[in-house]
């Protein structure tokens, strides 16, 4: 209980302080929470700060004891800084419109929302825009990584003679991820790796050695791919929650840029 009240507490000041509550105009009717220098506190208060603070956790009646106290301390503080003018002040009014105007756009953000959802036609589209960016082959390779093209040449002349691949790896190459296993790199992607390591890659077929070292910024490379394969890519249904906010941002995106292009802007 200590816990949930201290993580409660937290969440109330930041509320406290930054005056998070927006509250509806009916409020003026509800039941009153308590009068606080001659000024009902409606009781609704309490209720939007617990959905806002709990986020669905059930309350206790000691977090809603804490959550009044909470209400009532900001209605000290708010008519304590408007009976030293603060209301007034230039900097005050620019923070209300601010905030107003924040509201404003969340509130015109759901409406665009609820009248453009995301269909079953734009999933698919946006699932074949995933699928073109992230299918593809992907290698089970390994390599032998030294720092020169004469080390690397000699290690090919072994290889061709019969020599293991995976036994020269762990006893040359100088790559401390792979070395210990045989030069093993797992399965990935080509893209994945440097362009000259990639391009040598993708040039070679399952169970194929490369002809000739290849040169990276971490120096000279032999390769051998022991499998090839689709990228195994996870489902429509797997990557619905990803489209649907892309294609939302997107869909608002395009909406925003059509008001910037009708609006005449000095």
């Amino acid at each position: 209980m200590k816990k949930t009240l201290s993580a409660t507490s937290t969440a109330l000041s930041a509320a406290l302080v930054l005056g998070a509550l927006a509250l509806p105009a009916s409020v003026a009717q509800a039941q009153n929470l308590a009068v606080v220098n001659g000024k009902p506190i409606p009781t609704a208060r309490v209720d939007a700060l617990a959905r806002q603070v709990l986020r669905g956790q059930p309350p206790t009646p000691e977090i809603m004891e804490e959550l009044k106290q909470a209400v009532i301390d900001r209605e000290l503080l708010a008519q304590e800084a408007r009976r030293q003018g603060l209301a007034a002040t230039p900097e005050y009014r620019a923070q209300i419109e601010f905030a107003q105007e924040s509201l404003l756009i969340r509130e015109l953000v759901a409406r665009f929302q609820q009248t453009n959802p995301v269909t079953d036609a734009d999933f698919q589209e946006g699932y074949q825009r995933f699928v073109a960016a992230n299918g593809g082959k992907e290698y089970h390779a390994r390599h032998i990584l030294v720092p020169t093209e004469a080390e690397a040449q000699a290690l090919l002349a072994q290889l061709k003679k019969g020599a293991k691949f995976d036994a020269l790896a762990k006893q040359h190459s100088k790559d401390p991820g792979s070395a210990a296993r045989g030069g093993d790199l797992d399965w990935a992607p080509a893209q994945g790796y440097v362009p000259e390591f990639a391009a040598a890659l993708q040039a070679l077929g399952k169970g194929q050695t490369s002809e000739a070292p290849v040169q990276t910024q971490f120096g000279w490379h032999l390769l051998q791919v022991e499998d090839v394969r689709d990228i195994q890519l996870p489902s429509l249904n797997d990557v619905k929650p990803q489209l649907a906010q892309e294609i939302g941002q997107r869909k608002f995106e395009e909406f925003q840029k059509d008001l910037r292009a009708k609006a005449k802007i000095k």
